[in-house]
């Protein structure tokens, strides 16, 4: 049955084939959808369409079919980086694969690419990851469809789309998830395409689809026996209850919070240890679990706890530093913010300042940062030194 339009359907159609850089013909030809279908939907001489053509012609334009049959307009999402650096990586992802006449790629070329555009993400060079990615994603939509080709092509369809959700592109992060965990060849790997997605629904505003959405794969992923789990089983688990527990406390749900938390905590401790990366786009172990209560207490408006469980945990930590860590570097922001609620404002920018020290390009695109210095130089007469190039580095509003 033809699915009965607001309308707009064409316009949104013809806006979202241009937006992917291919002509009436292309779309035609990427989706099997007749020539004349679409250009009597574009020009508005038909407006009813069947589900499944508007399916064919979403899956070409890489786009949910919802994004041409939806009945209500979407807001666009604030973009506060410079978005042109970052059209050639949103093309990527959204371009239909065989668009583009390239030498073939091979699948150990596109591993070694992946993990060296890794360490330029974690080294906060955004401007070289825009350049990388591109070419990147291109070649791995060449690979085909063997196990391997689709484990490569998840994880760095999930690695982009956190990028593109570190510097706002909604938009193009949500695509390239979606297709990320449409390609996931096993349940690791989608746990952590799920993971991302809840962190961008998150950054959106969505909490309760954020919570829902991580509380629904923490259950169906919850260890059977949790003594015999791998450390990557109780990663994935863990990360997913600390994304529900992260959602819930955002949306006053403290008691839901402190229940996910708790089980977080008790997958860390059987883990045992501190992981490194791996094949996740995050750390995981005690120490982040540690982190995230913080945050809790933070969120939560209990300081003192907050600062007194920071403390043991940089008791334990010791003055080991790890720049490229965006949760580690968030952390650390808390304790700011701890210390600037407390009025320790010279503690705060101490604080402040070690972030800015060892990874001053993920600081300033932090408006968490700009809101604790804010407050420190709203209760200053004067401003030291650090303080005027700390604000000046964080770009804080005059």
């Amino acid at each position: 049955m033809p699915e009965q339009t607001d309308g707009r359907i064409g316009a949104r159609l013809r806006e979202l084939r241009k937006r992917r850089g291919l002509t009436q013909r292309d779309l035609a030809d990427h989706s099997g959808v007749s020539l004349a279908t679409i250009r009597n939907l574009e020009q508005g001489v038909q407006e009813a369409l069947r589900l499944e053509t508007a399916r064919k012609l979403a899956s070409a334009l890489r786009a949910p079919t919802s994004k041409i049959v939806r009945r209500e307009e979407e807001p666009v999402p604030e973009i506060t980086l410079a978005a042109d650096m970052w059209l050639p990586v949103e093309h990527a992802v959204q371009r239909p694969p065989g668009a583009d006449d390239l030498p073939e790629p091979t699948l150990d070329g596109v591993e070694e690419a992946l993990q060296a555009a890794r360490a330029v993400y974690y080294a906060d060079n955004y401007a070289e990851l825009a350049t990388l990615l591109p070419p990147l994603v291109r070649d791995a939509d060449s690979l085909g469809n063997t196990s391997e080709a689709r484990d490569v092509r998840a994880r760095l369809l999930h690695f982009t789309g956190a990028a593109l959700t570190q510097v706002r592109l909604w938009g193009a992060a949500d695509t390239a998830l979606e297709r990320a965990l449409d390609e996931a060849p096993d349940s690791a790997v989608a746990a952590g395409v799920v993971t991302t997605r809840c962190w961008l629904l998150m950054r959106q505003g969505q909490l309760s689809e954020a919570r829902e959405l991580a509380t629904k794969w923490a259950d169906d992923l919850e260890p059977r026996r949790i003594s015999r789990a791998t450390p990557d089983d109780l990663a994935a688990w863990g990360w997913l209850l600390l994304h529900a527990a992260a959602a819930a406390v955002r949306d006053n749900r403290e008691g839901e919070a402190a229940v996910a938390i708790r089980l977080a905590e008790g997958a860390a401790v059987m883990t045992g240890r501190d992981l490194g990366y791996g094949r996740r786009m995050n750390r995981w172990g005690p120490t982040v679990v540690a982190h995230k209560e913080v945050e809790h207490y933070v969120i939560t408006d209990h300081p003192d706890e907050a600062l007194k469980l920071a403390g043991k945990q940089a008791s334990k930590a010791g003055a080991r530093r790890l720049p490229s860590d965006g949760n580690a570097n968030r952390h650390r922001l808390d304790v700011a913010h701890i210390h600037a609620r407390l009025r320790n404002f010279d503690k705060a920018m101490e604080t402040l300042w070690g972030v800015h020290t060892t990874a001053p390009s993920w600081l300033s695109r932090q408006q968490y940062a700009r809101d604790i210095l804010g407050e420190v130089v709203e209760r200053r007469r004067t401003l030291t030194p650090e303080m005027r190039t700390l604000a000046d580095a964080i770009r804080l509003p005059l």
